[in-house]
């Protein structure tokens, strides 16, 4: 597993290309939370048709859902337990397949709210045309501005949908930020914003996701560890594929073909206007080509942690 912030060598291939393009501090912030979504400070959101969508999909049946702690259990179990770090690679923090994984992953997120509740259809459509599977961390805002969109999406089964959470917020213990975004003050906060969105995709569409992103990817080690204990995998990644969708499409390319043996990638597929779609077409091909060589393939997270 690479540290992004040690000195080795392999860091350059997997970092964000920042000297490309210039980015600051946002590099995956684009989908900001919105403050009336902040945990407890604003209301549930409410589900509306996409217009975008081709038409509503039967809603997948339910499947049984896992046996998890409940909120005052988990609150219980973490009561006076340090923090830890907080960033994208606190302990606890999936950041690659597993060691027996044969390929990469390709992973997108849409994240809701006021900027964010766009449909990337270009980059499915090629992810489609080139049977790419991929994984789809889905916020409850976006989900609920989506309903349509949502119910195809979890019916194709070259896609796996993932959970990016109810409000978009860094998953903290503590109310730490991250690019001037605060974060759940409390593990009673942390797990609202977990298991929110997870009773949402399930009741909603059927869906027991296995895997959680967090708003900005950021969580502190007890956020990590809480979710481990509600049997969900706390998901990051070793190649930023489109910097919060404020990569051009060149770079976007360039950070696609990095990809190799156990890696995670993460774009956006929230975001149609930026270059995240256009940079994954022109980078597909010769990277399919490239882990075929090398027998190794793109798989859904699903497929690796089996």
């Amino acid at each position: 597993m690479t540290n992004l912030a040690s000195n080795d060598p392999q860091v350059g291939r997997r970092t964000m290309l920042a000297a490309l393009v210039g980015m600051g501090t946002s590099m995956l912030a684009s989908c900001a939370v919105d403050p009336e979504s902040l945990p407890g400070t604003g209301p549930a959101p409410t589900a509306s048709p996409s217009a975008s969508a081709p038409g509503p999909a039967p809603t997948p049946a339910p499947s049984a859902p896992m046996a998890v702690p409940s909120r005052r259990a988990m609150v219980s179990a973490f009561a006076g337990k340090p923090a830890g770090s907080f960033g994208l690679e606190a302990q606890g923090i999936q950041l690659d397949l597993p060691a027996a994984a044969r390929g990469a992953a390709l992973t997108f997120d849409a994240c809701g709210g006021l900027h964010g509740e766009g449909y990337d259809a270009r980059l499915i459509k090629e992810l489609r045309a080139h049977r790419t599977p991929a994984t789809l961390f889905v916020n409850r805002r976006w989900a609920a501005a989506n309903i349509s969109l949502m119910r195809e999406l979890a019916a194709d089964p070259l896609f796996e949908i993932a959970n990016h959470g109810t409000s978009h917020a860094p998953l903290g213990s503590r109310g730490q930020a991250a690019y001037g975004i605060r974060g759940t003050a409390s593990i009673a906060e942390a797990y609202d914003e977990v298991m929110g969105n997870q009773h949402y995709l399930a009741d909603t569409f059927g869906i027991q996701a296995r895997f959680f992103r967090s708003g900005t990817a950021h969580m502190d080690v007890l956020g990590a560890a809480m979710c481990r204990e509600l049997s969900l995998v706390p998901m990051n990644f070793t190649v930023n594929l489109d910097a919060g969708a404020t990569f051009p499409a060149s770079g976007v390319a360039a950070q696609t073909a990095l990809l190799g043996a156990r890696d995670v990638g993460i774009g956006h597929f929230n975001r149609p206007s930026s270059g995240t779609a256009a940079g994954v077409a022109k980078a597909l091909p010769r990277l399919l080509d490239s882990l075929e060589s090398s027998k190794l393939r793109l798989m859904k997270l699903s497929e690796a942690f089996a």
